[in-house]
């Protein structure tokens, strides 16, 4: 899992190592933009979309409509499929611009995905509806339109450009609506609509970001790299008569459920010929899968350890009737997996609805986008499983997404119970499962082998979670995740450790495990995770407004998983607010200025309004505003030496 990333070719566009973040600049010509304390994020929203619909016209760009090919595969024809002459366009514009009127472009983009047909024993593929997005962008004046557009045109003929030599350019959610017209007007393609992100190639890159950051628009930029690999140690003997790992997790005498909640795997793709996969329902492929040769090989061995079926050959998965979604990500021999690829793999699984995300990829270098998809997926309530990585041996190096708060992360064990010495230690690994000569489907002469790695500890994991989830429906996935680590069986040395976690994966006790209070608001680990267009904004609502003065949530903290909670409250004009907390352990309590960068300032004359009376089991925090209405920042913390808390607010 630990694959170096190429450098860009082009070093004047982005720096190679950094990720370059911007927040609020001065203007160069006048926006309107709200301010945070009259208009909230589902104002913004609103209005946004607002704008949209009145820009929409009535004549359809695309009509999807099925055409016979002879393999059997049907695939959506376009209709009205003109290119964009982006010479044409830029007059377009400029003539625009002297009438003074708005400049709209519309960009229709397919979704079109994949799902293996029980009956046809092919792949079909279906045309979903057709999206058309409106974007549009305020008038620059003449001259300085006619030089961005003319600088960030880009030629069809330089669009077949590798995705390795271009930039991951995110705009901030303000300028998603006025703004968006630039960026695909450089050749940028959309790659998360949610994150305001786009995949730009580096040399118009070049002029696109100190254009953006010019005005203030720029969220983020950031090369888009080789951000994770796949990985497992070599083959070794065919397939063993039984798996061992079945007793292990205590599912040998268990009756799995039907298809519930499902489980998606961001891999390299599945080969649906195989013959685990062909006709077995309930599998889904939301975008093209690589075909074997190409891509395929680990992501056919994961996706068997969730849910191969009982089908009287092979092997079967730990949820054989799992709804099992795969997303390609990988690219090239099917290894490598690219930034932008992990990010849309992630999204694509969350927008469908709750369910389990598998992610047994990893690399050393942490991907702000990754992050940031990972935080909405959590935000729409989904479970986040990762592997943690293969490097034990190697001086345990953090791996990424393993590291992140707010995801699963799973360690490998061996037959007798004891973590692989491969398996990545750190104190974010939260459990463990057989990781040790896992029967596994591969795509190579769609047979089948024995392979080690936490690439397929994660997966038992993953199939795990959505069965007893599917049991267990009335749970949520901040639940979800605690009755899996909690539930777990401890081995090592006593306690939570970082090699183990909790311990070794055990259904049994997760299908009874009582289930601890919701985590209703999260992520919201920092200012930047609530406030308006914060850098890990996911529109986590206020916890009070102007119209609801008062409320009271019960929620949890973990100091490695969710480090601390952060709420936006309401501070009344020439009012008072009062927080009162009770906790199972010492909590902190504090109030924070609007202007506050982040809760974990130590420093004398901070950003701090207010602090509770006493530290302890119970605190109460009073401030009196002496100005005008505004949203200020309450956030809960750990006490020094504090693990882990449970606690009820009350905000009035």
């Amino acid at each position: 899992m630990r694959e170096r990333e190429p450098r860009l070719v082009d070093d004047d566009v982005v720096d190679q190592e950094q990720v370059e973040i911007y927040g609020a600049r001065a203007k160069s010509w006048p926006l309107a933009r709200p301010t945070e304390i009259t208009l909230d994020v589902q104002q913004r929203a609103e209005k946004c979309l607002r704008r949209k619909r009145r820009l929409q016209g009535g004549r359809g760009v695309e009509k999807p409509r099925l055409v016979e090919i002879p393999d059997g595969v049907r695939l959506a024809e376009r209709r009205d499929r003109h290119n964009l002459d982006l010479g044409l366009f830029r007059e377009q514009l400029e003539r625009a611009g002297k009438r003074g009127g708005p400049v709209a472009q519309i960009r229709s983009e397919p979704h079109i995905g994949t799902t293996h047909n029980p009956t046809l024993n092919s792949t079909a593929i279906r045309s979903r509806e057709q999206h058309v997005q409106h974007r549009t962008m305020r008038l620059l004046p003449a001259l300085v339109l006619a030089t961005l557009v003319g600088g960030l045109a880009v030629s069809q003929a330089g669009a077949a450009t590798s995705s390795l030599d271009s930039t991951l350019v995110a705009l901030r959610a303000p300028a998603r609506c006025t703004d968006a017209t630039l960026v695909t007007m450089a050749g940028g393609t959309v790659v998360a609509p949610s994150l305001g992100l786009y995949l730009v190639r580096n040399d118009a890159a070049r002029r696109l970001v100190p254009a953006l950051r010019k005005r203030g628009s720029l969220r983020l930029s950031t090369p888009n790299r080789v951000a994770g690999s796949l990985t497992a140690t070599a083959f070794t003997d065919p397939l063993v008569a039984t798996e061992w790992w079945r007793s292990v997790i205590g599912v040998d005498t268990l009756t799995p459920p039907g298809p519930g909640r499902p489980v998606t795997i961001v891999d390299s793709g599945i080969d649906v010929t195989h013959p685990e996969f062909l006709g077995r329902a309930n599998t889904e492929t939301l975008n093209e899968q690589e075909p074997a040769g190409v891509g395929g090989e680990h992501g056919t061995a994961v996706g068997s350890v969730v849910a191969a079926p009982e089908n009287g050959i092979g092997l079967v998965g730990v949820y054989p009737e799992a709804v099992l979604r795969s997303w390609d990500a990988a690219k090239g021999a099917g290894t490598q997996l690219e930034t932008f690829e992990i990010v849309q793999g992630i999204l694509a699984a969350a927008n469908s609805g709750p369910g389990v995300v598998n992610l047994s990829l990893g690399g050393e270098q942490r991907e702000d986008v990754i992050e940031q998809a990972i935080y909405e997926a959590v935000r729409k309530g989904t479970l986040v499983v990762a592997a943690s990585g293969n490097s034990g041996e190697e001086g345990n190096p953090l791996g990424y997404p393993a590291s992140i708060p707010h995801v699963l992360t799973v360690g490998a064990t061996d037959s007798s119970n004891g973590v692989a010495s491969f398996s990545n230690r750190s104190r974010f690994v939260d459990l463990a499962a057989p990781g040790v000569a896992i029967p596994i489907a591969t795509a190579v002469g769609k047979g089948w082998r024995t392979a080690d790695g936490t690439s397929f500890s994660a997966p038992l994991v993953s199939g795990a979670a959505a069965w007893v989830w599917t049991a267990r429906p009335e749970l949520d996935a901040s639940q979800l995740f605690e009755v899996m680590r909690r539930s777990a069986v401890d081995i090592g040395a006593p306690g939570r450790d970082d090699a183990a976690g909790f311990g070794l994966l055990n259904v049994p006790a997760a299908l009874t495990f009582p289930a601890p209070v919701r985590d209703p608001l999260e992520p919201n680990d920092d200012i930047e995770f609530v406030k308006v267009d914060g850098f890990y904004d996911t529109s986590v609502p206020p916890l009070t407004t102007p119209a609801r003065r008062a409320t009271t949530v019960r929620a949890r903290i973990d100091a490695i998983e969710d480090p601390r909670d952060v709420y936006r409250v309401w501070l009344p004009k020439n009012g008072r607010v009062t927080a009162a907390l009770s906790a199972d352990t010492n909590l902190d309590l504090g109030l924070w200025k609007q202007t506050a960068v982040s809760v974990t300032q130590r420093v004398a004359g901070s950003d701090r309004l207010a602090r509770g009376v006493k530290p302890g089991t119970t605190e109460l925090l009073t401030f009196t505003n002496k100005g005008q209405g505004r949203y200020v920042f309450l956030a809960v913390v750990p006490s020094k030496g504090v693990r882990e808390a449970t606690y009820r607010l009350r905000v009035s």
